[in-house]
């Protein structure tokens, strides 16, 4: 209980203002100010899990089923490559091949963004090049991070300068500390909304105030704020974010989705009870047992998990009822 309270402090924060509706009414959110954006990143984008074979290949197979089946949820888009992807674990082939096969099976009026970032500034913009090759519409692009303490506010500008000029499809910059160790300086995200090819950024930090920051400094920018997990999304909404990457989306895509459109009318008490049942459940899949436990957990709803590859580790049966146990109690199973 401890966990969920500590994780759901921000949104009673960020609910505060909004106590003025009468119980039962809803209020929608209301559009800021400034351009309309060029690539409307507005909605729920579940990072897909990558789906392997027991002998650990990647199986296409199961990844076109697991596209069918979300086919049916209202999401915005999909991102391919993230973190939840297994990204680091696959050679520059396999990742070429994931994102050519997500292109084929998905509709052109949903997105595609795919994780593109690498250590050097080079093979980054190299893979960028070929991510929109295979037909992504926007690049994902996680901050250099191994040497991260010489990784500067003006190092990383320019990295990501570079990259955004090369790139032929816009960039979304990707912040997710907990991976990385290292957070995109406020600063330097300020300095690159100006940019016209840099449109927004993934911000996995959960850092509520500094996320509102963001979407008030840059209102003038066609620059949007996505929230990097389920755990804060009704947070984010109310600080004006346009939208959501959350790897609970894996497993729960029409609820999270709900919760978007609660939000959008301005349902706040419905969106509240149904933030609450989330909380848990996400930080099962993401901070508890990882991509493992991700994996797990879309069985149990119908989706192919899977083993992970090496060196993740699968979940014991302790854990694994655990995990079932935290779905359950929140009313998920």
């Amino acid at each position: 209980m401890a966990l969920s309270t500590r994780l759901a402090s921000p949104l009673r924060l960020a609910l505060a203002a909004l106590r003025w509706a009468a119980p039962g009414q809803c209020r929608g959110l209301s559009t800021p100010p400034g351009p309309e954006p060029r690539l409307d990143l507005g909605g729920i984008f579940p990072p897909l899990a990558t789906p392997f074979s027991p002998m650990q290949e990647v199986d296409y197979a199961q990844l076109e089923g697991n596209l069918r089946r979300y086919a049916s949820i209202p999401f915005r888009g999909l991102v391919v490559l993230g973190s939840n992807g297994e990204y680091p674990y696959l050679a520059p082939r396999e990742r070429l091949e994931v994102v050519s096969c997500v292109r084929r099976a998905l509709p052109r009026d949903r997105l595609l963004l795919a994780g593109s970032g690498c250590e050097s500034t080079q093979a980054t913009i190299e893979l960028t090049v070929s991510m929109a090759e295979a037909g992504a519409d926007a690049a994902l692009v996680v901050t250099p991070c191994y040497y991260r303490g010489a990784m500067s506010s003006a190092a990383l500008v320019q990295h990501y300068t570079e990259v955004a000029e090369a790139s032929p499809i816009p960039v979304v910059l990707y912040s997710v500390p907990a991976n990385t160790g290292l957070e995109l300086p406020l600063e330097a995200v300020l300095t690159l909304a100006q940019h016209p090819n840099i449109i927004g950024i993934k911000d996995s930090g959960g850092d509520i105030t500094r996320m509102g920051l963001i979407v008030h400094k840059t209102r003038q920018e066609d620059f949007q704020v996505l929230a990097g997990s389920a755990g804060f999304l009704l947070a984010s909404y109310a600080v004006g974010a346009s939208g959501g990457v959350c790897a609970l989306a894996n497993v729960l895509g029409a609820p999270l989705c709900q919760l978007e459109r609660l939000c959008r009318q301005g349902c706040w008490q419905e969106a509240r009870d149904l933030q609450h049942r989330l909380i848990e459940p996400n930080a099962a899949v993401t901070r508890r047992f990882g991509i493992p436990g991700l994996k797990k957990a879309m069985e149990w709803f119908g989706y192919y998990g899977g083993p992970c590859r090496a060196p993740l580790a699968p979940l014991s049966a302790a854990q694994v009822e655990e995990l079932r146990g935290t779905f359950s109690t929140n009313g998920w199973l």
